[in-house]
Parts: C-alpha cells; sequence; structure tokens
C-alpha cells in the first residue's frame, strides 16, 4: 500500500521555512475567504427582509464582495503553493484521484465572480431578481469548500488510494472519511461567524455614511457572530473526536505543545465570545484573528499526525539555497503594501 506514496521531491531548504510560511499566510487567506462566505449569508438574509433599511445592508455587502472574492483567491495562492511545496507528493496523488472535481474549481469559481459582479452593478434594477443570482453564487461557494475540503483529507489518507485500479476518471471523493463531514462544517460554520464580525466591523464605516445601514450591520453581525460561535464549539468537538485516537491525543497531553495551543484556543474562544457580548469590536476582531492563526496551527498538528502515522516525512533537502525564498519574501511584502494601499483607496472611495 505504501508504494502508493510517490518519493519527495527535493527541497532547496528546510521545510520548516516552507510549513512556517503556510501558516503565516493561510489565515489571511482565512479572513477574506470566511468575510465573503458570512457577507453572502448576510446578504441573503437581508433580502428576505423586505425593508428598506435590509436592502441597503445587502447592497453595501454587495459592494465589497467582489473584492473579497479577489483577495480571497490572491491570498488563497500562497498557502496552496506551500502545501505543494511540502506536501507536493501526496496532494498531487489525491488530486489525480478527484482530478475532474478539481479541475472544475476554476469555472466555478470563475462563475462566482461574475455573478457577484452582476449582484453588485445591477443591484437596484435587479430588485428581488438579485436573490436567486447571490444565492446561486453562494451555492457555488460551498461547493468549492467542499471539493478543497474533499482533497484536503484524501491527501492524508493514502490507503484510500487503491480506488485508482477500480476508478481511474478522476471523478472520486473522499466520501467515506469520518472527518469529512466535520471538517467540512466546521469550516462553514466558522466562515459564517468571522464573516459576521466582519460585516460588523464594516458596519462602523457604514455608519458614516448611513447611520442605519452601520448600527444594522453590528448589532446583527456580532448577533451571528456569537450565536453561531456557540454552534461552532459543538461542531469543533465533533471534528476532535471524529479523528483518529493518536492524532486525537496529541491534543489531550500526548504533544505538550499541540495540547497548549488548544487549550489557548478554547480560552480565546471564551475571549471573543465575552468581547462581542460587551460590543469591543476592534478588540473583538484582533482576538479572532488571533483565534484563527491558532486554529490554523491546530489543523497543522492534526496534517503532521497523520503523516507522521504514514512514515512520509522525510522530505529531502537539496544543496541548500535560500535565493527562491528571499525572492518570495521581497515580492511577498511589496504584494502586501500594494493590497494594503489598494484597501484604503477603496475605503476611502466608499466614504466620499
Amino acid at each position: 500500500m505504501m508504494s502508493l506514496v510517490p518519493t519527495p521531491d527535493a527541497l532547496p531548504m528546510a521545510s520548516g521555512y516552507f510549513e512556517l510560511l503556510l501558516l503565516l499566510t493561510f489565515p489571511l487567506h482565512l479572513v477574506f475567504m470566511n468575510a465573503m462566505l458570512g457577507g453572502t449569508m448576510l446578504a441573503i438574509w437581508a433580502h428576505f427582509k423586505r425593508e428598506p433599511v435590509h436592502e441597503r445592508l445587502a447592497y453595501k455587502i454587495a459592494q465589497v464582495l467582489p473584492l473579497l472574492i479577489a483577495f480571497a483567491i490572491n491570498f488563497g495562492v500562497p498557502p496552496l503553493l506551500f502545501v505543494q511545496v511540502v506536501y507536493g507528493h501526496l496532494i498531487y496523488s489525491s488530486s489525480v484521484l478527484m482530478g475532474v472535481f478539481w479541475l472544475s474549481v476554476i469555472p466555478v469559481l470563475l462563475t462566482v465572480y461574475y455573478a457577484v459582479y452582476i449582484y453588485d452593478f445591477k443591484f437596484w434594477s435587479l430588485g428581488r431578481r438579485g436573490l436567486p443570482i447571490l444565492m446561486f453564487a453562494g451555492v457555488l461557494m460551498l461547493m468549492i469548500a467542499f471539493l478543497f475540503s474533499n482533497n484536503m483529507t484524501l491527501m492524508l489518507t493514502p490507503e484510500t488510494w487503491d480506488i485508482y485500479f477500480k476508478n481511474s476518471s478522476g471523478t472520486f471523493l473522499n466520501l467515506a472519511e469520518p472527518t469529512l463531514w466535520p471538517r467540512y462544517l466546521h469550516m462553514l460554520v466558522g466562515a459564517t461567524a468571522i464573516g459576521a464580525l466582519v460585516i460588523a466591523l464594516l458596519g462602523r464605516l457604514w455608519a458614516k455614511q448611513d447611520a442605519e445601514v452601520g448600527e444594522l450591520a453590528q448589532r446583527v453581525g456580532l448577533r451571528v457572530f456569537l450565536a453561531v460561535t456557540c454552534v461552532q464549539i459543538m461542531v469543533g468537538l465533533w471534528f476532535l473526536v471524529a479523528l483518529p485516537a493518536d492524532v486525537m491525543m496529541m491534543f489531550m497531553g500526548r504533544n505538550l505543545f499541540a495540547t497548549a495551543v488548544f487549550l489557548v484556543a478554547i480560552a480565546t474562544v471564551m475571549g471573543v465570545i465575552f468581547l462581542a457580548v460587551k460590543r469591543r469590536l476592534v478588540l473583538c476582531g484582533g482576538l479572532a484573528l488571533l483565534l484563527l492563526y491558532l486554529m490554523s496551527l491546530m489543523r497543522a498538528f492534526v496534517r503532521t499526525g497523520y503523516v507522521d502515522n504514514l512514515f512520509v516525512t522525510q522530505i529531502v533537502e537539496a544543496q541548500r539555497d535560500f535565493s527562491p525564498l528571499l525572492l518570495f519574501v521581497v515580492t511577498l511584502v511589496i504584494g502586501l503594501l500594494l493590497i494594503f494601499w489598494m484597501i484604503k483607496v477603496s475605503l476611502q472611495a466608499q466614504e466620499n
């Protein structure tokens, strides 16, 4: 069975450097991805209310959705590349097994992009007809998330790869994996919570132009964040107990660092709930960002637990060469500065 796992490619430096960059960039992608998904759900809810202030809130969300999708895509590229660098021998194999679905992500994502642009630019002329367009885009977002969850679990379970000899058409999905559904729901529920919090934070900016919309965004965003975070606790526990026993025990004392991160994450969840109840939006947002980093680190421990069991962590290090990493870091810093500048200009334009 282990012969199905390809030999890892040689790396120009220790894999830990790429793991660190993966942990640094992935939560940034999560911020925009969560805001995109959570914002879409709140806009759908606002459409159903049939009130002028809710309609104006939906329009405000419509204006930022194309930007959120663009940022989610661009911030999603670095962590996906780093996963492919370190775990390429795993993720390329799993991608082949579900190749038809995996390749469909691009056209589906382009369709989402097109739908939200129509929803934004023709918001007032569409009226109630904008709701099915937005719901269609939301369903496609959920589909993309489901395919990513499939691949991220399939890459860690090579014992299922022999299905290729029965189904080589690239249409295999890892539906029998016990962690697939809790992992997928954990991502969706968390995205809804963080997305609602982002909309609440944006509500503080929107209040300068429309006090009613700003107050509504903050009130509803915080309520949704609080309610969904409580649900997320239960889903997170389901995800935890669905893990293989040896992986789960990493958070129960077998690995002191993983256990410490798990306990800090629990305390951070309690902290964001407290700050949300007190309506301390900025502090709550900052602590929620920390929580995303902690959750990303916990997922890295889960991934490591699976990979250690497969004995495929012996990444070969070629002659050490830091120049590609240096070029990436310089490019990343320049890119981040440009992105923050674009966000600043966009927000200033909305205020005017």
